[in-house]
């Protein structure tokens, strides 16, 4: 297949630092290309890729202190996409909504994954005024919002088996936190676990220019406790010893959080992970397999002893079932395939009730026309 992947702005495929969607549109991208597929890929110029790629910008914005607003850039980005639009089989849009009024008249060859939070309320009049897009939710939860918009699949996200070393006989005997110092992810909950418990902590985390006053107010006086060490943004060849060393992840999120990558990369360090029981984690984390799911710091608290006796290599084992990249790749080619033929039907109907990543499909009726999940 002809395939075009329209990437974000902000962040260079893959990123230099932090960066999940464009990290995913990279892993996607180089696994499509694997496979066979004629891949371009629209993005920042810096960007490193097998596949074709059309510059969309210099550098990723984050890293041009030139750049003041990306929306100009966006235009020119979506202006080039339609350009050489027909030369596609589908196009797979990664950028949340800035593509739907340009691209209506040709909405039956796009699919366009939602990678951020959805209950958000502008949403529901963007996707029904929108409604003929074909949406993809990177977990059942993030649907929760708008379960009837026109969902053509749910995929989990995945990275390259190869990407980060296992580690099975950890001794460093430390807890991690790796993200962003946000409200909604509560790096404040991980630091009082990790005291409650009596073991170290290391952040590591970037600190978005929103969530600067956050981290002064709130994060930084904490950071002076014992055993708390700030180690900052790392990248993909730091993950490795950082995850792997650790003898836990904290993800103690307050938000429902669309998928959480960082929980599959610890998994594939063979790290259990501990999560608050909110948006995606219930479908990432099986309890006593992968790790602990908890609704208050006191439980967290308590299930630390139970997560440090998980088997490091049943986590592995279950990551690469699960969250690899080919299969990623796999279920988006099957879906191209499903979208391509449908859309040459006329007033082709977009099924809402298909599940990929090896999970059972169910149907669930309503009385609206369309199935929701």
């Amino acid at each position: 297949m002809k395939i075009a992947q329209i990437a974000p702005l902000a962040e260079s495929v893959p990123p230099r630092m932090y960066g999940g969607t464009e990290r995913i549109v990279s892993y996607l991208t180089e696994e499509l290309v694997n496979l066979g597929h004629e891949v371009t890929l629209f993005a920042s110029g810096d960007s490193i890729t097998s596949a074709n790629l059309v510059s969309c910008a210099a550098k990723a914005s984050r890293l041009d202190e030139v750049v003041k607003d990306i929306i100009p850039y966006y235009m020119l980005m979506l202006d080039r996409v339609k350009r050489y639009a027909r030369e596609f089989d589908i196009l797979h849009f990664h950028i949340d909504h800035f593509h739907f009024p340009v691209f209506r008249s040709m909405a039956n060859k796009t699919v366009t994954t939602l990678h951020g939070r959805q209950d958000l309320p502008d949403n529901r009049a963007l996707y029904f005024g929108f409604d003929n897009f074909p949406l993809v939710s990177i977990s059942d939860d993030q649907r929760r919002p708008l379960p009837h918009a026109n969902y053509a699949a749910t995929i989990y996200h995945g990275i390259p088996k190869n990407l980060l070393d296992p580690n099975y006989t950890t001794k460093e005997g430390y807890l991690a936190f790796l993200g962003r110092i946000a409200p909604e992810k509560r790096p404040d909950r991980a630091i009082a676990i990790a005291n409650a418990v009596g073991m170290p902590l290391k952040i590591a985390a970037k600190i978005d220019r929103v969530d600067e006053a956050y981290f002064h107010a709130t994060i930084k006086p904490l950071l002076r406790k014992p055993g708390i060490e700030f180690v900052g943004e790392i990248n993909d060849q730091e993950k490795s010893k950082f995850l792997g060393d650790a003898s836990g992840l904290l993800f103690p999120i307050d938000w429902p959080e669309p998928f959480g990558l960082v929980m599959i990369e610890a998994m594939a360090c063979g790290t259990p992970v501990l999560a608050f029981n909110r948006g995606s984690a219930p479908e990432i984390i099986e309890p006593r397999i992968t790790g602990c799911l908890v609704d208050t710091v006191q439980e967290a608290i308590g299930a630390i002893p139970d997560l440090l006796a998980l088997d490091r290599r049943t986590i592995r084992r279950r990551f690469e079932e699960k969250f690899s990249a080919s299969r990623m790749a796999n279920d988006y080619t099957k879906l191209y395939h499903r979208l391509t033929r449908a859309g040459k039907k006329p007033n082709s109907y977009w099924p809402t009730d298909f599940k990929f990543s090896g999970m059972p499909r169910r149907r669930v009726r309503t009385t609206e026309g369309k199935g929701a999940k």
